[in-house]
């Protein structure tokens, strides 16, 4: 069994964030591309915006910290510590209202 703190990853990766210029840094804490699960710690200073994209998969968004936004179209859903959002499968774009990390769960289609 491995064990890792997504309390302290959130926290390491939220100070990249704020160093980088795109405003966010990530990490793959489980899985790869080349599993079909996989778990990826997004640290995204306030501002910051990962672009409208796609969706490869049965996918959600568990809030660690601060406060995101979820756009796809004109929905919107918004986010805060302990919330869990379900990804639409559609093209969508994550905003972040502060300072925020947050954890995507990815379960890739098996037919794509």
């Amino acid at each position: 069994m491995n064990k890792r703190s997504l309390t302290a990853l959130a926290r390491e990766h939220l100070g990249r964030a704020r160093e980088a210029s795109s405003g966010r840094s990530a990490e793959t804490v489980h899985g790869g591309h080349e599993r079909q699960l996989r778990q990826t710690l997004i640290a995204l200073r306030a501002g910051a915006r990962l672009a409208d994209h796609e969706n490869p998969g049965d996918a959600t968004l568990h809030v660690l910290s601060g406060r995101v936004r979820l756009v796809a179209g004109k929905d919107s859903w918004d986010g805060a510590p302990g919330d869990l959002l379900i990804i639409p499968d559609a093209t969508h774009s994550l905003d972040a209202e502060e300072d925020s990390a947050v954890l995507l769960t990815v379960v890739k289609n098996l037919h794509a």
